[in-house]
């Protein structure tokens, strides 16, 4: 299913226009459903489409879907995985375009979050659920990266860590950097706020 057409953002860049933008998609293997996939692929498209270049694990299910979309209007997708995992996880999705290889998880974890001008985190499993944790805590106290939460999946996750008390706002932990994000409409005018925000500050 092709990406539906929609208004966008002017293309994105850097302070005073010096370097294009990079959003870090974290999402899982396995799909959690046929709409999140087509999900992850719109997604990605509009990220593209605003100028955004993509970091993503490289591999397939969701991360394939947004590399998809975003490789389709002509968006730079980078694969970020560990050098002594990539022959036992196998090969990239056909719409990487550059690739980093990173020996553990720490490093590969720092190289996605120091790039990260907006983080966009979907459903997934374990590896999934440690990518949105550190990143969540990076963003609260590191520096406040915009983490975006969609798919209902990884809405249902954000529900439980608030209601739980896992996350919670703070003096000193504010959450400002944190938005749920309920469909691509709703993606797409957050992305309008954040690149007229950026704009403004430049």
């Amino acid at each position: 299913m092709r990406p539906r057409s929609r208004s966008l953002p002017a293309r994105a860049t850097g302070r005073g226009g010096s370097r294009e933008l990079t959003a870090v998609f974290f999402g899982g293997v396995v799909p959690p459903s046929l709409d999140e996939e087509r999900l992850a692929e719109e997604i990605g498209a509009a990220l593209a489409e605003s100028g955004y270049g993509l970091l993503h694990g490289g591999y397939n299910g969701l991360m394939e879907a947004v590399a998809r979309g975003a490789a389709a209007k002509g968006g730079a997708v980078t694969a970020v995985t560990l050098a002594d995992k990539h022959a036992e996880w196998g090969a990239f999705n056909p719409h990487v375009t550059a690739e980093v290889r990173l020996p553990d998880l720490g490093a590969r974890l720092n190289h996605y979050l120091g790039a990260a001008d907006l983080v966009v985190a979907m459903g997934g499993g374990i590896g999934t659920l440690h990518e949105l944790a550190a990143a969540l805590y990076y963003a609260g106290t590191i520096r406040p990266v915009p983490v975006w939460v969609t798919g209902p999946t990884a809405l249902a996750l954000l529900d439980f860590l608030k209601r739980e008390k896992w996350l919670s706002e703070t003096p000193t932990r504010p959450l400002g950097f944190l938005r749920p994000v309920a469909s691509v409409p709703d993606f797409i005018a957050q992305l309008h706020r954040l690149i007229h925000e950026r704009e403004v500050s430049a």
